[in-house]
Protein backbone atom coordinates (compact mmCIF):
# COMPACT_ATOMS: atom_id res chain seq x y z
CA UNK A 1 0.00 0.00 0.00
CA UNK A 2 1.09 3.36 -0.61
CA UNK A 3 2.81 5.66 2.30
CA UNK A 4 0.36 8.20 3.39
CA UNK A 5 2.63 11.71 2.53
CA UNK A 6 4.75 13.22 0.39
CA UNK A 7 8.32 14.06 2.29
CA UNK A 8 8.67 17.62 2.34
CA UNK A 9 12.53 18.83 2.46
CA UNK A 10 12.19 19.47 5.54
CA UNK A 11 11.42 16.24 6.55
CA UNK A 12 15.07 14.66 4.28
CA UNK A 13 17.83 12.87 6.41
CA UNK A 14 21.40 13.22 5.23
CA UNK A 15 22.45 10.75 2.82
CA UNK A 16 25.43 7.99 2.19
CA UNK A 17 28.13 10.06 0.24
CA UNK A 18 30.75 9.25 -2.59
CA UNK A 19 34.27 10.93 -2.43
CA UNK A 20 36.86 12.11 -4.60
CA UNK A 21 35.46 13.09 -8.17
CA UNK A 22 32.71 14.59 -9.41
CA UNK A 23 29.99 12.35 -8.84
CA UNK A 24 28.67 12.39 -12.46
CA UNK A 25 31.52 11.47 -14.42
CA UNK A 26 32.07 7.88 -13.19
CA UNK A 27 29.11 5.43 -13.88
CA UNK A 28 30.79 2.44 -12.39
CA UNK A 29 30.99 4.81 -9.18
CA UNK A 30 27.81 5.47 -9.19
CA UNK A 31 26.70 1.61 -10.07
CA UNK A 32 28.19 0.98 -6.72
CA UNK A 33 26.66 3.68 -4.84
CA UNK A 34 23.41 2.92 -5.82
CA UNK A 35 23.86 -0.67 -4.77
CA UNK A 36 24.88 0.21 -1.62
CA UNK A 37 22.01 1.93 -1.33
CA UNK A 38 19.80 -0.53 -2.99
CA UNK A 39 18.01 1.73 -5.43
CA UNK A 40 17.92 -0.25 -8.32
CA UNK A 41 17.90 3.20 -11.01
CA UNK A 42 18.18 7.12 -10.60
CA UNK A 43 17.57 9.97 -12.97
CA UNK A 44 19.38 13.12 -12.60
CA UNK A 45 18.29 16.69 -14.73
CA UNK A 46 20.14 19.76 -14.38
CA UNK A 47 18.83 23.11 -15.06
CA UNK A 48 21.45 26.01 -15.59
CA UNK A 49 20.29 29.75 -17.16
CA UNK A 50 16.59 28.63 -17.20
CA UNK A 51 17.77 25.52 -19.82
CA UNK A 52 17.73 21.94 -19.16
CA UNK A 53 21.44 21.42 -19.20
CA UNK A 54 22.60 17.64 -18.45
CA UNK A 55 20.23 14.61 -18.33
CA UNK A 56 21.07 11.35 -17.21
CA UNK A 57 19.87 7.83 -15.79
CA UNK A 58 21.87 5.31 -14.18
CA UNK A 59 21.36 2.01 -13.02
CA UNK A 60 19.00 -0.71 -14.19
CA UNK A 61 15.25 -1.80 -14.55
CA UNK A 62 16.11 -5.06 -14.35
CA UNK A 63 19.39 -7.34 -13.63
CA UNK A 64 21.47 -6.89 -16.70
CA UNK A 65 18.95 -4.47 -18.36
CA UNK A 66 20.38 -0.95 -18.26
CA UNK A 67 17.81 2.01 -17.52
CA UNK A 68 18.14 4.48 -20.70
CA UNK A 69 17.64 8.08 -21.02
CA UNK A 70 14.08 8.12 -21.63
CA UNK A 71 13.04 5.45 -18.55
CA UNK A 72 9.58 6.20 -17.23
CA UNK A 73 9.70 6.86 -13.75
CA UNK A 74 5.90 7.36 -10.79
CA UNK A 75 6.83 10.83 -9.63
CA UNK A 76 4.60 10.30 -6.67
CA UNK A 77 3.62 13.68 -5.75
CA UNK A 78 5.80 15.39 -8.06
CA UNK A 79 2.06 15.26 -9.59
CA UNK A 80 1.08 18.22 -7.64
CA UNK A 81 2.94 21.03 -9.32
CA UNK A 82 1.94 20.06 -12.44
CA UNK A 83 -1.66 20.28 -11.70
CA UNK A 84 -0.75 23.42 -10.24
CA UNK A 85 0.73 25.28 -13.30
CA UNK A 86 -2.37 23.65 -15.62
CA UNK A 87 -4.52 25.20 -12.96
CA UNK A 88 -2.75 28.15 -12.72
CA UNK A 89 -2.08 28.60 -16.53
CA UNK A 90 -6.44 28.73 -16.74
CA UNK A 91 -5.91 31.50 -14.05
CA UNK A 92 -3.82 33.31 -16.26
CA UNK A 93 -5.91 33.05 -19.14
CA UNK A 94 -9.33 34.32 -16.84
CA UNK A 95 -11.02 31.03 -17.11
CA UNK A 96 -10.48 30.33 -13.37
CA UNK A 97 -10.71 31.98 -10.10
CA UNK A 98 -7.68 31.25 -7.14
CA UNK A 99 -9.93 32.55 -4.88
CA UNK A 100 -13.80 31.86 -6.27
CA UNK A 101 -15.12 29.05 -3.76
CA UNK A 102 -15.25 26.06 -5.07
CA UNK A 103 -18.53 25.02 -4.43
CA UNK A 104 -19.48 26.82 -7.34
CA UNK A 105 -18.48 24.00 -9.31
CA UNK A 106 -17.87 20.85 -6.83
CA UNK A 107 -19.12 19.87 -3.42
CA UNK A 108 -17.67 16.63 -1.87
CA UNK A 109 -20.94 14.39 -0.42
CA UNK A 110 -19.07 13.91 2.84
CA UNK A 111 -18.97 17.55 3.30
CA UNK A 112 -22.28 18.92 1.45
CA UNK A 113 -23.51 19.60 5.01
CA UNK A 114 -20.54 21.96 6.55
CA UNK A 115 -20.92 25.31 5.70
CA UNK A 116 -16.87 25.13 5.39
CA UNK A 117 -17.61 23.80 1.99
CA UNK A 118 -18.86 26.76 1.40
CA UNK A 119 -15.10 28.68 1.99
CA UNK A 120 -12.79 26.50 0.25
CA UNK A 121 -10.97 28.22 -2.58
CA UNK A 122 -8.52 26.96 -4.66
CA UNK A 123 -5.91 29.26 -3.15
CA UNK A 124 -6.56 27.13 -0.22
CA UNK A 125 -5.61 23.96 -2.24
CA UNK A 126 -2.76 24.60 -3.74
CA UNK A 127 -1.23 26.23 -0.37
CA UNK A 128 -1.94 22.69 1.42
CA UNK A 129 -4.65 24.77 3.93
CA UNK A 130 -7.80 23.20 3.54
CA UNK A 131 -8.37 21.93 6.86
CA UNK A 132 -8.48 17.96 4.85
CA UNK A 133 -6.38 15.18 6.30
CA UNK A 134 -3.31 14.08 3.50
CA UNK A 135 -6.35 11.41 2.49
CA UNK A 136 -9.80 10.70 3.76
CA UNK A 137 -9.02 6.86 4.60
CA UNK A 138 -6.99 7.93 7.19
CA UNK A 139 -10.11 8.61 8.89
CA UNK A 140 -11.47 6.66 11.47
CA UNK A 141 -14.89 6.05 9.20
CA UNK A 142 -12.86 7.14 6.47
CA UNK A 143 -14.98 10.08 5.35
CA UNK A 144 -14.02 13.45 4.32
CA UNK A 145 -14.28 15.68 6.80
CA UNK A 146 -12.77 19.98 7.36
CA UNK A 147 -10.29 19.31 10.80
CA UNK A 148 -10.43 23.49 10.51
CA UNK A 149 -11.26 26.54 9.03
CA UNK A 150 -9.94 26.06 5.60
CA UNK A 151 -7.39 29.65 5.20
CA UNK A 152 -6.28 29.24 8.68
CA UNK A 153 -3.31 26.85 8.58
CA UNK A 154 -0.59 24.60 6.54
CA UNK A 155 -1.76 20.89 6.42
CA UNK A 156 -0.68 18.80 3.66
CA UNK A 157 -3.86 17.73 1.40
CA UNK A 158 -3.54 14.96 -1.25
CA UNK A 159 -7.74 15.20 -0.67
CA UNK A 160 -7.31 18.64 -1.57
CA UNK A 161 -6.02 18.06 -5.08
CA UNK A 162 -8.28 15.43 -5.52
CA UNK A 163 -11.28 17.61 -4.79
CA UNK A 164 -9.55 20.75 -7.25
CA UNK A 165 -9.84 17.67 -9.93
CA UNK A 166 -13.64 17.28 -9.49
CA UNK A 167 -14.11 21.33 -9.56
CA UNK A 168 -12.14 21.37 -13.29
CA UNK A 169 -13.49 17.91 -14.66
CA UNK A 170 -16.99 19.52 -13.88
CA UNK A 171 -16.34 23.13 -15.08
CA UNK A 172 -14.36 22.36 -18.25
CA UNK A 173 -16.19 19.21 -19.34
CA UNK A 174 -12.65 17.51 -19.72
CA UNK A 175 -10.82 14.75 -17.28
CA UNK A 176 -7.38 16.01 -16.03
CA UNK A 177 -5.56 13.94 -18.12
CA UNK A 178 -7.25 15.91 -21.00
CA UNK A 179 -6.72 19.38 -19.15
CA UNK A 180 -2.92 18.35 -18.59
CA UNK A 181 -2.16 17.34 -21.74
CA UNK A 182 -3.43 20.82 -23.75
CA UNK A 183 -2.43 22.88 -20.61
CA UNK A 184 0.95 21.49 -19.92
CA UNK A 185 2.06 17.95 -22.02
CA UNK A 186 1.27 19.52 -25.29
CA UNK A 187 2.48 23.07 -25.03
CA UNK A 188 6.14 21.79 -23.35
CA UNK A 189 6.35 19.08 -25.56
CA UNK A 190 6.46 16.67 -22.63
CA UNK A 191 6.07 13.61 -24.84
CA UNK A 192 6.34 11.12 -21.96
CA UNK A 193 4.43 12.21 -19.73
CA UNK A 194 0.79 10.77 -18.21
CA UNK A 195 -1.00 10.90 -15.27
CA UNK A 196 -1.89 7.18 -15.52
CA UNK A 197 -1.27 4.14 -17.46
CA UNK A 198 -2.52 2.86 -21.02
CA UNK A 199 -2.10 2.12 -24.52
CA UNK A 200 0.69 4.83 -25.09
CA UNK A 201 3.02 3.81 -21.61
CA UNK A 202 5.94 1.97 -22.73
CA UNK A 203 6.22 -0.78 -20.23
CA UNK A 204 9.78 -2.34 -21.38
CA UNK A 205 10.96 1.73 -20.23
CA UNK A 206 9.09 1.66 -16.96
CA UNK A 207 11.04 1.70 -13.34
CA UNK A 208 9.51 -0.60 -11.40
CA UNK A 209 9.27 0.08 -7.58
CA UNK A 210 11.98 -1.49 -5.39
CA UNK A 211 12.00 -2.11 -1.36
CA UNK A 212 14.45 -0.98 1.19
CA UNK A 213 16.40 -4.45 0.43
CA UNK A 214 15.85 -3.47 -3.05
CA UNK A 215 13.65 -6.17 -4.08
CA UNK A 216 10.75 -5.50 -6.81
CA UNK A 217 7.75 -6.79 -4.79
CA UNK A 218 5.52 -4.20 -5.09
CA UNK A 219 2.82 -5.60 -7.47
CA UNK A 220 0.49 -1.85 -7.45
CA UNK A 221 2.85 -0.29 -9.52
CA UNK A 222 0.89 0.39 -12.90
CA UNK A 223 -2.18 2.70 -11.90
CA UNK A 224 -4.87 2.98 -14.61
CA UNK A 225 -7.22 5.66 -12.83
CA UNK A 226 -5.72 9.68 -12.99
CA UNK A 227 -5.35 11.07 -9.54
CA UNK A 228 -4.06 14.98 -9.29
CA UNK A 229 -1.67 14.85 -6.41
CA UNK A 230 -0.43 11.25 -7.05
CA UNK A 231 1.30 8.53 -9.78
CA UNK A 232 2.26 10.87 -12.71
CA UNK A 233 4.58 9.20 -15.01
CA UNK A 234 7.34 10.88 -16.84
CA UNK A 235 10.99 10.86 -17.56
CA UNK A 236 13.75 12.79 -16.39
CA UNK A 237 13.97 14.80 -19.05
CA UNK A 238 10.43 16.03 -19.32
CA UNK A 239 10.21 16.92 -15.91
CA UNK A 240 13.39 18.98 -15.73
CA UNK A 241 11.63 20.74 -19.18
CA UNK A 242 8.91 21.05 -16.98
CA UNK A 243 10.87 23.04 -13.94
CA UNK A 244 12.47 24.87 -16.29
CA UNK A 245 9.47 26.30 -17.65
CA UNK A 246 8.02 26.87 -14.33
CA UNK A 247 11.02 29.24 -13.49
CA UNK A 248 10.69 30.87 -16.67
CA UNK A 249 7.70 31.44 -15.53
CA UNK A 250 6.42 30.14 -19.28
CA UNK A 251 2.54 30.54 -20.09
CA UNK A 252 1.69 32.33 -17.10
CA UNK A 253 1.26 35.97 -16.27
CA UNK A 254 3.88 38.48 -14.51
CA UNK A 255 0.82 38.64 -11.45
CA UNK A 256 0.22 34.77 -11.72
CA UNK A 257 3.52 33.89 -11.13
CA UNK A 258 4.19 36.49 -8.62
CA UNK A 259 1.11 34.89 -6.75
CA UNK A 260 2.74 31.09 -7.95
CA UNK A 261 6.06 32.21 -5.65
CA UNK A 262 4.25 34.55 -3.13
CA UNK A 263 4.80 32.76 0.64
CA UNK A 264 0.99 31.75 1.56
CA UNK A 265 1.71 29.54 5.00
CA UNK A 266 4.06 29.27 7.24
CA UNK A 267 5.26 25.66 7.41
CA UNK A 268 7.98 24.20 10.13
CA UNK A 269 11.05 26.09 10.38
CA UNK A 270 11.54 28.67 7.97
CA UNK A 271 9.67 27.56 5.23
CA UNK A 272 6.58 28.77 3.70
CA UNK A 273 4.10 27.18 1.41
CA UNK A 274 3.44 28.76 -2.06
CA UNK A 275 1.08 28.01 -4.76
CA UNK A 276 2.34 24.24 -4.98
CA UNK A 277 5.85 24.36 -3.74
CA UNK A 278 7.57 24.63 -0.60
CA UNK A 279 9.54 27.78 -0.08
CA UNK A 280 13.13 28.39 1.38
CA UNK A 281 14.26 32.24 1.82
CA UNK A 282 17.96 34.21 2.14
CA UNK A 283 19.83 31.40 1.18
CA UNK A 284 22.63 33.44 -0.23
CA UNK A 285 23.19 37.37 0.07
CA UNK A 286 21.90 37.57 -2.93
CA UNK A 287 18.19 36.71 -1.48
CA UNK A 288 17.77 33.64 -3.45
CA UNK A 289 15.34 31.60 -2.93
CA UNK A 290 14.33 27.57 -3.43
CA UNK A 291 11.41 26.23 -4.89
CA UNK A 292 11.02 22.48 -3.77
CA UNK A 293 8.82 19.31 -3.77
CA UNK A 294 9.48 15.58 -3.35
CA UNK A 295 7.22 12.74 -3.63
CA UNK A 296 7.43 9.73 -1.66
CA UNK A 297 5.80 5.98 -2.21
CA UNK A 298 6.21 2.63 -1.56
CA UNK A 299 9.23 2.12 -3.80
CA UNK A 300 9.56 5.94 -5.45
CA UNK A 301 11.79 8.43 -3.95
CA UNK A 302 11.85 12.21 -6.07
CA UNK A 303 12.70 15.81 -5.47
CA UNK A 304 12.84 18.38 -7.64
CA UNK A 305 14.72 22.19 -6.60
CA UNK A 306 14.11 25.05 -8.43
CA UNK A 307 16.30 28.62 -7.71
CA UNK A 308 14.19 31.19 -9.37
CA UNK A 309 16.70 34.00 -9.44
CA UNK A 310 19.76 32.10 -10.35
CA UNK A 311 17.95 29.87 -13.13
CA UNK A 312 19.38 26.53 -11.44
CA UNK A 313 17.47 23.56 -10.86
CA UNK A 314 17.92 20.20 -9.93
CA UNK A 315 15.42 17.02 -10.54
CA UNK A 316 15.89 13.37 -8.77
CA UNK A 317 13.95 10.54 -9.77
CA UNK A 318 14.71 6.99 -7.72
CA UNK A 319 12.58 3.89 -8.13
CA UNK A 320 13.51 2.55 -4.12
CA UNK A 321 12.67 3.19 -0.83
CA UNK A 322 16.02 4.62 -0.43
CA UNK A 323 15.93 6.89 -2.75
CA UNK A 324 16.24 9.43 -0.57
CA UNK A 325 19.50 8.42 0.47
CA UNK A 326 20.59 9.55 -2.76
CA UNK A 327 19.59 13.21 -2.49
CA UNK A 328 22.30 15.13 -0.30
CA UNK A 329 25.46 14.70 -2.92
CA UNK A 330 23.29 15.28 -5.87
CA UNK A 331 21.99 18.54 -4.48
CA UNK A 332 25.27 19.54 -2.74
CA UNK A 333 26.76 19.10 -6.40
CA UNK A 334 24.26 20.67 -8.69
CA UNK A 335 23.34 23.59 -7.19
CA UNK A 336 25.35 26.39 -5.49
CA UNK A 337 23.10 26.78 -2.86
CA UNK A 338 23.02 23.35 -2.25
CA UNK A 339 25.11 23.81 1.27
CA UNK A 340 23.02 26.00 2.48
CA UNK A 341 19.52 24.02 1.64
CA UNK A 342 21.18 20.34 2.89
CA UNK A 343 21.91 22.26 6.26
CA UNK A 344 18.57 23.46 6.68
CA UNK A 345 17.10 20.01 6.19
CA UNK A 346 18.94 18.60 9.26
Amino acid sequence: MKTTKASLFVAFALASQLQAQPLFEDRQRIAAWLAENKVPAVGVGIIRDGKVREVKVYGELKKGVPAPYDTIFNVASLTKPIVTYATLRLVSEGKWNLDEPIAKYWIDPDVASDPRAQLLTTRHILSHQTGFANWRWLEPDKKLRFEFDPGTKFQYSGEGFEYLRRALEKKFGKTLSELSESLVFTPLHMKDTQHAWDSRTDASRFARWHDENGANKYTDDRTTRANAADNLLTTVADYATFGAAIMNGEGLTKEVFAEMVKPQAAMKGAAHMTLGWERHDDLNAAGEYALIHSGSDDGVKTLVILLPKSKQGLVVLTNGDNGWKLYERLVKESLDAGEELMKRAQ
